[in-house]
């Protein structure tokens, strides 16, 4: 074939056209296959126009979250789910503790033996400023009484002896103005200040201790008894038996006769009048001699503040006092009475 006759053929035949040249997309919804990307026209042989790509996009499943989150319900949820997520990996990485156990509110030693030094501490602060007056629904009275002015004691404990004795020069003080045994006041405020270093949430008074020792035996003196040098009451006090007669209780005997001499009934014993089954729950060797005896002062006004202090009562609010002097005798009369003596002490010590 000539030159000519091939340039006239080559003229003759129809020009393809570029669009011809496409890309093959696979249409079905949803297909994990990748987009297929071929050139030319489909028939398996090179093409001689334009290369076109396209490239199908494929969803992005994060797109849907993110129109989700600018909506009011994912504005709300995104941000707890965040904090969660923070509080977890918080809480596996030490950030925040939770402790195992609360330690509880220490209670008066069973042999408390720390001996009071001259510059220890002293029996009743008092509060500045005035006391409570809140009142109280059918109490006797709206306030707690008058506390005592401090005063601090004056003679140094000697070793092996009474620990209340380091209150001698205040005690001596205090017991001429308000007209109370020395070894008895000693004792009140002996126990003052061992409650305020085991129990100081409870702020307790001597004048309490002193008021309700008035009230129940006029300080160790009932039934013709003493109060010797050591604190102890002779002869014993001994209440009247409670055998349910004359308004009295009816408590059959719980000791087999061992602190109240009793064997038929329950009698009160000693200067705060303690009857025997509360004295063995609650009983204090105070002065550390090696006997919990209800007949001596020291032991028995220890354990006259342990018993109020329980269940961890205020002594300085209103309404715990109050209650805890109807929880010793559930008689108002016998708490007013009460109230009244400890109010006087109070006023008498800042004389």
């Amino acid at each position: 074939m000539s030159e000519v006759e091939r340039a006239a053929r080559l003229s003759a035949a129809p020009a393809k056209d570029d669009s011809a040249d496409k890309t093959k997309v696979d249409a079905t919804a949803g297909s994990s296959k990748q987009p297929a990307v071929s050139k030319g026209s489909g028939d398996g042989k090179p093409s001689t126009g334009k290369l076109a790509v396209v490239v199908k996009r494929r969803r992005q499943p994060f797109g849907r979250v993110a129109a989700w989150a600018k909506r009011p319900s994912g504005r709300l949820i995104v941000p707890a789910v965040i904090a969660v997520v923070l509080l977890g990996a918080a809480g596996t990485a030490g950030a925040y503790l939770v402790p195992e156990a609360l330690q509880s509110a220490p209670s008066p030693s069973a042999t408390p033996d720390f001996p009071l030094e001259a510059a220890a501490g002293v029996p009743s602060a008092g509060q500045p400023g005035g006391l409570p007056e809140s009142p109280l629904g059918g109490l006797p009275s709206a306030a707690v009484p008058t506390q005592a002015q401090t005063v601090a004691p004056t003679t140094a404990v000697q070793n092996g002896g009474r620990p209340a004795d380091a209150l001698a020069g205040w005690a001596g003080q205090i017991g001429t103005r308000v007209g109370i045994p020395v070894v008895a006041v000693q004792a009140y405020g002996y126990a003052e200040l061992v409650t305020a270093r085991t129990t100081p949430s409870c702020r307790l008074s001597w004048t309490t201790l002193a008021a309700i020792a008035k009230v129940e035996s006029s300080h160790g003196s009932a039934n013709g008894a003493v109060l010797s040098t050591d604190g102890t009451a002779l002869p014993a006090i001994l209440g009247l038996p409670l055998d349910g007669k004359g308004g009295r209780q009816l408590i059959p005997d719980t000791d087999r006769g061992a602190l109240d001499q009793d064997t038929t009934y329950d009698r009160a014993v000693g200067p705060m009048q303690f009857i025997p089954a509360t004295w063995n729950s609650y009983k204090v060797d105070a002065d550390n001699n090696g006997i919990a005896d209800p007949n001596d002062i020291d032991d028995a006004a220890m354990t006259a503040a342990k018993y109020l202090c329980q269940n961890g009562r205020d002594m300085s609010r209103a309404d715990s006092w109050w209650d805890s002097i109807l929880t010793y005798n559930a008689v108002r009369p016998y708490a007013q009475k009460v109230f009244d003596a400890a109010n006087d002490y109070g006023k008498r010590s800042r004389a």
